[in-house]
């Protein structure tokens, strides 16, 4: 019998031991557990090197020091930048040697976009180009309101004229407005630099010469140049940039995700604000102008 008692005990303190183990599992799952800490880093996307080829107006207007930092800044991602003329970044799409193209050369775009070679293009801003030349003016084209009468004037008495001769935008935009005005530039007057608007710029200031130029380059290179603005506000003048992406069924291994995050931040509220607000406060007006048009609600 006593042996039955003492089988019946351990019986029970096993049950009772299986019982208060299984309240503790019970308990420890509806204790509270300490919060886990929010992580806000930025995480930089899987493929976060972007490759933008852009005209040399961005860069050396310094448009891109603002914008280039706020978009990596939000993105996590790095982007080198290229600046060219915008045929030879137009070339780099071609060739996929580019993710994302900011350019302004109109006619050039639509035939890369006809070609298959750009999946996106988005208008992002404009500004207008400017004649710029020596105070002294001996052409005389101060205040002309056409482009086309203003070089006309500078063929007839062969005034010393810098192009840019590159192939960029600012190029084509020139070549278009002498044949406007019904010339074709030849001679010892006529000089090309192949270089970029800022040394272009430099060119036509050493040698008082006239040249074209986009009005963000002049304006932010201004006070080293012995060049004022002789012709402006001619419609014809107009300058408009495009954002493109390049299109991946032409260069699969072109970064499409990172090209799409930079358009859309260009052509972004915020990215619009901050164009329309660059360059008021030191040089007294806006070198580019936004052209997203916020939809309305």
């Amino acid at each position: 019998m006593s042996q039955q008692r003492t089988s019946h005990r351990v019986a029970c303190n096993k049950i009772l031991d299986i019982c208060l183990m299984f309240v503790g599992v019970i308990l420890a799952a509806c204790s509270p557990t300490p919060a886990t800490p929010v992580d806000t880093t930025v995480v930089p996307p899987s493929n976060s090197a972007i490759i933008l080829a852009t005209t040399t107006s961005t860069q050396d207007s310094g448009l891109l020091d603002v914008l280039i930092p706020a978009f990596e800044q939000r993105s996590g991602s790095t982007v080198k930048t290229i600046a060219v003329g915008s045929g030879q970044a137009l070339e780099m799409g071609r060739q996929g040697n580019a993710d994302v193209l900011l350019v302004h050369s109109p006619a050039a775009e639509q035939e890369f976009m006809q070609a298959g070679f750009g999946a996106q293009r988005l208008v992002v801003m404009h500004n207008y180009f400017l004649l710029v030349g020596p105070p002294g003016d001996p052409a005389g084209i101060t205040g002309l309101g056409s482009t086309a009468e203003a070089l006309a004037k500078i063929a007839a008495i062969q005034a010393v004229f810098v192009s840019r001769g590159d192939d960029s935008g600012t190029h084509k935009a020139e070549l278009a407005l002498w044949e406007k005005a019904g010339l074709q530039p030849q001679g010892e007057w006529y000089l090309e630099s192949g270089q970029g608007m800022g040394t272009t710029l430099t060119i036509a200031s050493e040698k008082g010469a006239y040249t074209l130029s986009d009005r963000g380059t002049y304006l932010a290179l201004r006070q080293d140049l012995n060049l004022d603005i002789l012709v402006d506000g001619d419609q014809a003048l107009l300058n408009i940039y495009h954002v493109i992406t390049v299109n991946p069924q032409k260069w699969p291994r072109v970064n499409v995700d990172g090209a799409r995050s930079l358009a859309a931040f260009l052509t972004s509220p915020e990215a619009q604000q901050m164009i329309g607000e660059f360059g008021v406060e030191q040089y007294g007006e806006p070198l580019f102008f936004p052209d997203v048009i916020p939809a309305t609600p």
